[in-house]
């Protein structure tokens, strides 16, 4: 009997030390996987808008403009914020896209980015001189 009393509240100890623990790292599982999903994300704005941009008659504001056009489609969910920078010259173009992810964890705002780069798309016409 005496040995019964000793071990009264050891339960509710534990329930107290163990499930903040626990729903802490549920948390932070869930912020991983938004912020992974909102870099996916990212990454998809970032190439689309590269295929755009490197065209041949591509410009920067037609990959601004599709950028924009895939966030639109792709909804604003796990990703704000998004700032998206596009450069072309005469031999490259690339594509930065930067935001932050949604926050799980309460005061936790992971960065996100991508970015995309390649050369722009240029056609030569064959030599049309033949031997």
């Amino acid at each position: 009997m005496e040995r019964a009393r000793d071990d009264r509240g050891a339960v509710t100890t534990e329930i107290v030390l163990v499930l903040p623990l626990l729903f802490t790292l549920v948390l932070v599982i869930a912020q991983v996987t938004v912020w992974a999903h909102a870099t996916h994300m990212a990454q998809a704005t970032a190439s689309h808008a590269l295929s755009a941009t490197r065209v041949e008659d591509g410009t920067v504001q037609s990959g601004r403009s599709d950028a924009q056009r895939v966030l639109d489609q792709l909804g604003h969910g796990p990703l704000r914020g998004a700032h998206i920078s596009v450069t072309r010259d005469v031999e490259r173009a690339s594509v930065r896209v930067e935001g932050t992810a949604t926050s799980v964890v309460p005061f936790l705002h992971l960065p996100v980015h991508a970015e995309a780069a390649g050369p722009v798309e240029k056609f030569h016409l064959a030599d049309q001189a033949a031997p």
